[in-house]
């Protein structure tokens, strides 16, 4: 009998429920078979992790629940990480920013983790091997890509890294982060916010909508003659109606939205003027801007060679290995991995996963059968949330949404239900950082 094999209840063990409001313990779970991995199956194997986000830190610390005798390295510059989810919240006034950081001291000390402070700057897919920009050289039997998203700097035209320094995207936490909070802290009542939003794919489909929201909820606040435009490339985005109706519930018509044929798709930016330009020649003037704009993954992975022409990651859909590089998986915002959103919730799960399928790849063994989950909270004020979620599984050899699985809130609930909603997005966090990182917010 394969050591890797599974049962239902080892599963669930590893994967124990986190909370109400999240579960995030079980997402990613894996179709069990008979009997837990032994402790000795990998030992001296060594797995390099790169990026110690949602995605990359659960890898590492399941691969270590999974099989100790693995030696886990998990390699990632910042040594407190800050998370994109809830950052608007901190835009908004309900959240204070120190709140979104999480240490890596749990896998160090209770898992056993080796971590490294270093940025990933090459991989040797030939000769298995990560360098690190201080020029140490680490050797992988296999490799797992957690990194995120990068800016495609001169899609947008006009829109470069100085550029941001004017009109931020604020689409990465942290001085990107400030800078925005900044301008909107100093821009004067009666102005005008403009968020430009890029057409699909890009991370967390939802958040310039509930950015939107919590700016709406700053400036109704402090601010209550400024207005806010929404000018996006598309003409559907998600939880639309939702949103619409808690905009015009919460804000009245502070938010204005200009979808794709309305008008909305911006060609051209001008942060030195703080004017966009739109597909029929419509300019609009900002006090502060905030460009989302168009994204790719982050640059390791094309260092690795994992990357499409569409600058994504193609990925084996049972176990996440990269479709073109043997031995290296890739996890989170970076993967080509539709219908599944690029969020925290299935990063999460999908390091989970991938967790899983190494173990069992360095084990002999198959990787076991994956299902996913998401649940996605957007929260449009205090006591205001919504909510979609899917559960996801390969059928016909491609990832594909459960048929009859998830759904989104209720666009009749009561204020009663709202509030629950946002209630649960708070403990969703909690739960999901905990299950990550072990540190709760």
């Amino acid at each position: 009998m394969s050591k890797f094999n599974f049962d239902r209840r080892r599963a669930l063990q590893l994967f124990g429920a986190a909370g109400a409001a999240g579960a995030a313990g079980m997402l990613g779970a894996c179709s069990p078979s008979s009997s837990p991995p032994g402790p000795t199956a990998a030992r001296g194997a060594h797995v390099v992790v790169v990026g110690g986000g949602f995605g990359g830190a659960t890898a590492a610390k399941y691969l270590k629940r999974l099989d100790a005798g693995i030696e886990v390295t998990l390699v990632e510059p910042v040594e407190r990480f800050y998370t994109c989810p809830f950052t608007n919240l901190y835009l908004g006034g309900l959240r204070e920013y120190e709140s979104l950081g999480h240490g890596y001291d749990e896998l160090r000390n209770d898992y056993g983790v080796r971590v490294v402070h270093a940025l990933a700057e090459d991989v040797d897919a030939n000769a298995h091997t990560l360098r690190l920009a201080g020029g140490e050289t680490l050797d992988y039997d296999r490799l797992i890509l957690s990194p995120g998203i990068d800016i495609r700097w001169g899609a947008l035209e006009g829109y470069d890294e100085a550029a941001a320094q004017r009109a931020p995207h604020a689409w990465k936490a942290g001085e990107q982060t400030h800078l925005l909070k900044r301008q909107l802290e100093a821009m004067d009542d009666g102005g005008t916010f403009i968020l430009v939003a890029p057409a699909n794919p890009f991370r967390c489909p939802p958040g310039p909508y509930e950015r939107v929201s919590q700016i709406a909820h700053y400036f109704k606040t402090h601010k209550p003659r400024s207005k806010i435009l929404l000018l996006d490339a598309k003409d559907a985005f998600s939880k639309q109606g939702l949103f619409i109706d808690g905009w015009r519930e919460l804000y009245g018509d502070m938010i204005e939205w200009v979808g794709l044929s309305g008008d909305g798709r911006v060609v051209r930016v001008d942060a030195q003027r703080l004017e966009v330009e739109t597909e029929f020649g419509t300019v609009h003037r900002a006090d502060v801007l905030n460009v989302v704009p168009p994204q790719k993954a982050g640059f390791i992975a094309d260092r690795a060679g994992v990357t499409d022409a569409t600058g994504w990651v193609p990925v084996n859909p049972r176990h996440f290995e990269s479709a073109q590089v043997a031995d290296v998986y890739v996890i989170g915002d970076a993967t080509e991995a539709a219908p599944m959103p690029k969020s925290g919730f299935c990063a999460n799960a999908q390091g989970k996963v991938a967790a899983f399928a190494v173990a069992a790849s360095l084990a002999g063994d198959p990787a076991p059968e994956p299902v996913w989950a998401n649940t996605c909270y957007s929260v449009l004020g205090p006591d205001y949330g919504i909510t979609v979620a899917g559960v996801y599984r390969v059928i016909d050899g491609r990832i594909a949404e459960v048929p009859g699985s998830g759904g989104v809130s209720p666009r009749e609930a009561d204020a009663g239900f709202r509030r629950r909603e946002a209630r649960y997005a708070s403990a969703w966090y909690q739960s999901i950082c905990q299950d990550t990182w072990g540190t709760a917010a």
